[in-house]
Formats: structure tokens, sequence, C-alpha cells
């Protein structure tokens, strides 16, 4: 479900209504109009991302992402608290102000993304081990979304990820498997070649997360290194 009609919302609902179910809540009528004309499977409905009845009706208590993706920090942050209370998965909330990611902190909002991070999200990227995609900074650098390549000789190649031994500050949100995205459920299988996201609160927990996505070494590599 996606909270905004904007440039960001229509684009992230065309990439995924092929292959997921996808609603999207947009304020303006017109908008509205323009965006169902637009898009050719996504559910478009017109109303406040804050109006409870609306967020229920639409069945946000089944959805597994809430995406809050208006210009309005104040409409992201209550609206993904309130689709967080209603029953949704995971929220993510797109945070312009860098001031209001220190408040989110601790609060039910599981993502909070500020487009002023993604450039420290590059330099953590050549900064991480193990074969790192994509880092993004969140929550103004006290949390990290790490995408990462489950390779056959690591540690998590094969397992559920109910089997895994996660550090407490970190959780899976979903594998990108070719074209498929999937939603971290804990009966999820980690294939190899899987993209992986894991999302860290606690950075001190990051060298575990590396170590489960390391590569084992041969005798041989171990022999002549």
């Amino acid at each position: 479900m996606i909270a905004g009609g904007g440039h960001v919302g229509e684009r992230l609902a065309d990439a995924l209504e092929d292959t997921h179910s996808v609603t999207l809540l947009e304020l303006d009528a017109a908008r509205s109009l323009e965006l169902a004309s637009r898009l050719d499977k996504t559910l478009v409905l017109n109303g406040p991302a804050s109006d409870r009845d609306l967020l229920q009706e639409a069945g946000v208590a089944e959805t597994d992402v809430f995406c809050a993706l208006t210009n309005d920090d104040e409409a992201n942050i209550m609206s993904s608290l309130l689709a967080k209370r209603l029953g949704a998965r995971k929220v993510l909330t797109l945070i312009s102000n860098l001031a209001y990611a220190d408040l989110v902190q601790g609060t039910d909002i599981d993502i909070a993304i500020s487009p002023q991070q993604i450039t420290i999200g590059t330099i953590l990227t050549e900064l991480r081990q193990g074969d790192v995609v994509a880092v993004h900074s969140l929550r103004r650098g006290a949390a990290e979304a790490i995408e990462m390549i489950a390779h056959s000789d690591c540690r998590i190649a094969g397992k559920a990820i109910s089997e895994l031994k996660l550090p407490a500050g970190a959780t899976i949100g979903a594998l990108a498997r070719g074209n498929n995205v999937i939603i971290g459920h804990d009966n999820v299988r980690i294939e190899p070649g899987d993209h992986v996201i894991v999302f860290v609160t606690d950075k001190r927990e990051i060298p575990e997360i590396e170590k489960l996505f390391s590569r084992r070494r041969t005798i041989l590599e171990k022999i002549t290194s």
C-alpha cells in the first residue's frame, strides 16, 4: 500500500503492480483520476492516508508493506503510525526533514528514509564487508538497510529465515530473486544468488551480519593465502 501519488509513489506503483497487489492512496481527486488511467493494475483510492476508515476498507490489516511517500513529513509519520497500529506488517516512511528522523526512533515506524542520506549510503557500501550491493543510512545514521548477496558458500544459503541466528537488532525485510521480490516471512528459504535486504537498528551488530554473508574459504585458499 502506497500513500501519496506523486512522482515517487507513481513510479513505485508502476514498478510493482505486475508482480504485487498494489493499492495507492491519493488525496487530490484530479490526480487520483490521472493515476487510475495510467496505472493498469494498481487500485487507486481517493482520500487521506490518515483516514482510519479508508485504511481499513483498503485492507491495511493484510498489507505486507505500507509506504508513506507524500511530500508532507507530518502526514507521512501520522499515516505510518496509524497503518502499523491497524495491522500493516511493516511501514516505511519518507522523511525530508532530518530533525524528524530522531523523533520516530523507538516508535512503530520500521523504516524512516531521508533522501539526504542517499549519498552517505553510497559511501557505506564501499566500507561494508561481504558482497554488498547497496547500503542506505536510516534515522540519521542510527540504522542501516543493507542489500547483500547470498552466495552458495555463505552461512545463510539454503536456510529458512526462522533458522537464522540473527542479532537482536537485525531483521530480514525482503529477498530479491530474479525479477521477484519476496517479503521476508519466517518460512521463506534463502537460495544462492538471492539479494537479501537486512534492516539493522543496532549498528554494533553489523560485523555479525557481515560474517553470515561472508563466503567460506576453501582448504586450498587457506593454504595458498
